[in-house]
């Protein structure tokens, strides 16, 4: 299975590398289980470190009960983010980068020191430096935006590009903050930071958990993309997309063709 894993990986790594759609991996493979997906996604994302990226921080997924309930789940999930991925605030992204480009607004963490295992809420906050409104961009490399779970998983949790705002102290309550997601002036999306795991923080907590059951913690300088508090927007050439968070502020990018 481990030779099976290292091939899964790299078929992977060259669908987000050339912007590539691949048929699920669970079509070939219908056992797989998403512990294996989260193999398949260590061993691809160290393709790319191995290539010089270098690892930033972590997302967080299916942060809302809607969407655990809606791919029968009772956990988030979670993937790895590198300098690669980070998109300028203001700027503009390539819709030639993606397969299936989407944007969400978020909510992101700059870690201070250490965190690891299992910690509560205000020991995860203990370790934060500040808070940031975000929009992560999600690509699915998967023909027809079809997958399973461990599908997604191996994908890399479908993360794919990060814009983060101005960074705020960590004393900010975020617990239950409006999002709003704006496309050209018009608004797509409202919705408010509790729609994550009831507050962003929680979030938090699980991803020090779920690093460290993998072996990883998170470090200084490392971000952490707390998960969606709406749907997410597909993107097309021409759009300037804003995600304003109240009393965080807000960020913004362009798309081009």
């Amino acid at each position: 299975m481990t030779i099976q894993i290292a091939r899964l990986a790299e078929i992977v790594d060259e669908a987000a590398r050339h912007a590539k759609a691949i048929p699920q991996l669970t079509l070939e493979l219908p056992k797989l289980t998403v512990e294996d997906g989260y193999e398949i996604q260590a061993l691809s994302v160290a393709r790319r470190v191995d290539r010089g990226e270098s690892r930033v921080g972590i997302k967080m997924g299916l942060t809302s009960r809607a969407k655990m309930q809606q791919v029968g789940v009772d956990e988030v999930v979670w993937g790895r983010l590198t300098d690669a991925m980070m998109l300028e605030e203001g700027g503009s992204l390539s819709l030639k980068r993606y397969v299936h480009p989407r944007i969400e607004p978020e909510i992101a963490f700059l870690i201070g020191s250490k965190l690891e295992g299992h910690v509560s809420g205000l020991e995860a906050m203990a370790a934060v430096d500040g808070v940031a409104p975000a929009m992560e961009v999600i690509d699915s490399r998967y023909r027809d935006f079809k997958f399973s779970l461990p599908d997604v998983v191996a994908d890399n949790s479908s993360s794919s590009g990060l814009v983060i705002g101005a960074w705020r102290p960590p004393e900010s309550d975020i617990s239950n903050l409006g999002m709003v997601l704006g496309v050209n002036g018009r608004t797509v999306q409202v919705g408010s930071s509790a729609a994550i795991l009831g507050n962003p923080v929680r979030s938090l907590v699980a991803a020090a958990r779920m690093a460290s059951q993998a072996g990883e913690s998170l470090e200084p300088g490392d971000i952490v993309m707390a998960g969606a508090a709406t749907a997410a927007h597909p993107l097309s050439a021409g759009e300037t997309i804003c995600a304003e968070v109240e009393d965080l502020g807000s960020v913004a990018i362009s798309v081009e063709g």
